[in-house]
């Protein structure tokens, strides 16, 4: 297959494409607003001469796809709130690119990454396939912008019936190749564990479901081999894991140390006790994930280099 990567700096895309690198069998022509660091992080993985990096003005709708993945958006919830309402804007923009093509070629896949964040701000169970996406349209608030795009783009995909379309619902995601500077539990774990100081975190009870890249890489490529259809799946791993044995597992492995007392914490897309989901809606095009949340986070949080001498 020859696939256009829109927003190949994001991670994640970043991460898929090692996948199809390792296994070789599609073309890819990924595409960037910042083509010259794709480039660069090619190079780095020893990438260049593989694939065919691009500005998106490059995009031509008579060039042949058999597939279109759309990562571009933000991945951080600090950088989602920095963002603000533009997140419409950005969203819109990059997904009109991709409909234009497969309006003009519907034998064309799109594959669109949606957010858990869709179904709305509050996840006080987790969701499964009769949850309704819950909108405060007399009340809404910054931070319920990143969500509302992503439904908003849902939506108007479900509209299309008639095009291959399918909408990626992320929750979690960890990688070894994840930015820890970013805001959420698991990255303030590794950060504490790599500069040696004491996490200071709340109290409140969680669950998330964190899904693997090579998890991530079989939902993909059991999406793309399967019969056309316009829907949505969310992304599970085995089995997910809560917060206190998320601590302990990371303190027992990696020394980590923590203290349950911090209040405070970025809240760019509403509280989510539970956020995950029961929806296996994925199965239904051969997906199986292979790893729980915690094997996945220790498999990869053993990579990262830096982390080795503090390991006990």
């Amino acid at each position: 297959m020859r696939i256009a990567i829109l927003g190949a700096t994001s991670q994640i895309a970043k991460d898929l494409i090692l996948s199809f690198s390792t296994h070789g069998i599609h073309e890819l022509v990924l595409f960037a607003r910042r083509p010259e660091i794709v480039a660069a992080w090619q190079e780095k993985a020893d990438l260049l001469d593989r694939y065919v990096t691009a500005d998106f003005a490059a995009f031509n709708l008579d060039d042949h796809y058999d597939a279109i993945l759309n990562f571009v958006g933000v991945g951080d919830p600090a950088q989602a709130a920095a963002m603000g309402a533009t997140i419409f804007d950005v969203t819109l923009k990059y997904d009109e690119i991709a409909l234009n093509y497969v309006r003009q070629h519907p034998q064309c896949r799109y594959i669109f990454l949606s957010s858990g964040a869709a179904y709305g701000s509050s996840f006080d169970a987790p969701v499964d396939v009769k949850t309704n996406a819950v909108v405060a349209i007399n009340n809404l608030q910054p931070q319920d912008w990143y969500a509302v795009a992503k439904l908003h783009a849902e939506c108007r995909h479900r509209s299309l019936s008639h095009l291959p379309i399918v909408d990626i619902r992320v929750f979690n995601y960890f990688s070894h190749t994840q930015d820890i500077s970013a805001r959420f539990l698991i990255t303030d774990i590794l950060r504490a564990i790599h500069d040696k100081t004491v996490l200071q975190t709340s109290s409140a009870y969680i669950v998330r479901d964190f899904v693997h890249p090579s998890d991530f890489y079989r939902l993909v490529t059991a999406l793309l081999a399967s019969s056309a259809n316009n829907t949505s799946v969310d992304c599970y791993s085995k089995a997910p894991i809560d917060k206190p044995t998320l601590l302990t597992a990371m303190q027992e492995n990696f020394g980590l140390r923590y203290e349950i007392n911090a209040t405070a914490g970025i809240n760019a897309t509403g509280g989510k006790p539970y956020y995950y989901s029961l929806n296996t809606h994925a199965a239904d095009f051969g997906y199986v994930p292979s790893l729980t949340s915690l094997e996945g986070i220790l498999i990869e949080t053993r990579k990262l280099a830096t982390f080795n001498s503090v390991k006990k």
